[in-house]
C-alpha cells in the first residue's frame, strides 16, 4: 500500500471516529444533573395523588377491567401494539424486585421527564415521557411519594417484543433529538392562570397528545396538526379532534367540556366510550378547577379543521 493510499484511509478511519463520536455524544441518555432532584423535601402525598390520577397511571399499569383498589395495583404486562411491534407495560409498583421500589427519586424523575431508565438506557416513547417533561421536580417528587403508598405486586412484566431495527435502544438517542422536547406545544395565553395551568394538564402529566395528535413514519408528533385527531392506536377507527375547529367538539362550550370530563356525557346526552372511558374515569377525581383549566386551554388552542 502506497503512503498516499495510507493516508487516505487514515483520514477515512479518522472522520468515522470523529463522525461516530459526534453522533454519541449528540444521542447519549442525558439525565438531569442530580441536584435537579435534592432539596425538595417531603412529597405532599394528596397532590401526589392528584397528580396520579391526572397522568393516567392506572390506564395502562393495572391489570385490564380491574375497578376499585384493584386499580392502584400497578403490575404491568399490558401488550400495547404499534407499527414497531408490541410493547409491554411494566410493573410500577412498589415491589423491591419486580417494580420501582428499588429506584431513587433521581432514577424515577429522570424516567419521567428525561426518557433515561434506571441503568442509564434509553426508554421508549411508548411510555409517553415526551409529556411527562414538563412535569415540575415538586410534581414528581409528590408523585413518587403516592406511588409508594400502593400495594406492591411481584408480578414480572414480558420483555417488548419488538423486530430489527426498533430493538437497537441506541437508535432512540436518534428518535429524542429529533422530536423530543420540553418545550410548549402551541402558543396560547399564559398570562391567563387558568389557560396556562391548562397547558399544564394537557401537555404534560394528562399526555393527551399521544393520542389526538397524528405522528409521521417515525413515530414522531406532527407538530402543526396538534391535537387535530390521529389513527387509533388499537388498530379502530381514530381519535377525535378535540380543537376548536373540531366537527365533534368544536360547537361545545368549556362547560360541556367541564360535564364530559366530570360525568362522561356529552351535551347531545351520548356517552364517553372506548378508550376514553379510562380517562374520563381519571379525570373525574382531579378538583374540578382543574377540569375547568382543561376545558379552557382546549377553547384556546389553535382550530384545525
Amino acid at each position: 500500500m502506497g503512503a498516499r493510499v495510507r493516508k487516505l484511509v487514515s483520514a477515512v478511519v479518522f472522520l468515522g471516529v470523529v463522525a461516530g463520536g459526534a453522533a454519541w455524544f449528540l444521542t447519549k441518555p442525558d439525565p438531569w444533573p442530580a441536584a435537579h432532584w435534592e432539596g425538595l423535601g417531603e412529597p405532599d402525598i394528596a397532590n401526589g395523588e392528584q397528580v396520579f390520577w391526572a397522568g393516567g397511571c392506572t390506564s395502562c399499569h393495572a391489570a385490564a377491567k380491574s375497578e376499585g383498589d384493584a386499580k392502584l395495583v400497578l403490575a404491568g404486562g399490558l401488550p400495547l401494539k404499534s407499527p414497531f411491534g408490541t410493547f409491554h407495560v411494566p410493573n410500577i409498583s412498589p415491589d423491591e424486585v419486580a417494580g420501582l421500589g428499588g429506584w431513587t427519586l433521581a432514577e424515577f424523575g429522570n424516567a419521567m421527564t428525561r426518557g433515561v431508565g434506571k441503568q442509564g438506557e434509553h426508554l421508549y416513547p411508548s411510555f409517553p415521557y415526551g409529556s411527562y417533561a414538563r412535569l415540575t421536580p415538586k410534581d414528581i417528587n409528590d408523585l413518587w411519594g403516592f406511588l409508594k403508598t400502593l400495594p406492591k405486586s411481584a408480578n414480572v412484566a414480558p420483555p417488548h417484543d419488538l423486530p430489527f431495527p426498533f430493538s437497537i435502544r441506541m437508535a432512540l438517542g436518534g428518535w429524542k433529538l429529533l422530536f423530543f422536547t420540553d418545550k410548549p406545544r402551541v402558543t396560547v395565553d399564559t398570562a391567563n392562570p387558568q389557560i396556562a395551568r391548562g397547558q399544564y394538564l394537557v401537555e404534560g402529566p394528562g399526555h393527551c397528545g399521544e393520542c389526538h395528535t397524528p405522528r409521521n413514519t417515525l413515530g414522531g408528533f406532527e407538530a402543526a396538526k396538534w391535537l387535530a385527531g390521529a389513527a387509533n392506536p388499537e388498530g379502530r377507527g381514530r381519535i377525535p379532534n378535540v380543537t376548536p375547529g373540531s366537527k365533534s367538539i368544536g360547537s361545545w362550550s368549556e362547560g360541556d367540556i367541564v360535564n364530559y370530563l366530570e360525568t362522561g356525557f356529552t351535551p347531545e346526552f351520548d356517552s364517553v366510550g372506548g378508550s376514553m372511558v379510562e380517562v374520563q374515569k381519571n379525570m373525574a377525581k382531579l378538583p374540578a378547577s382543574d377540569r375547568e383549566a382543561i376545558a379552557a386551554y382546549l377553547k384556546a388552542v389553535p382550530a384545525i379543521k
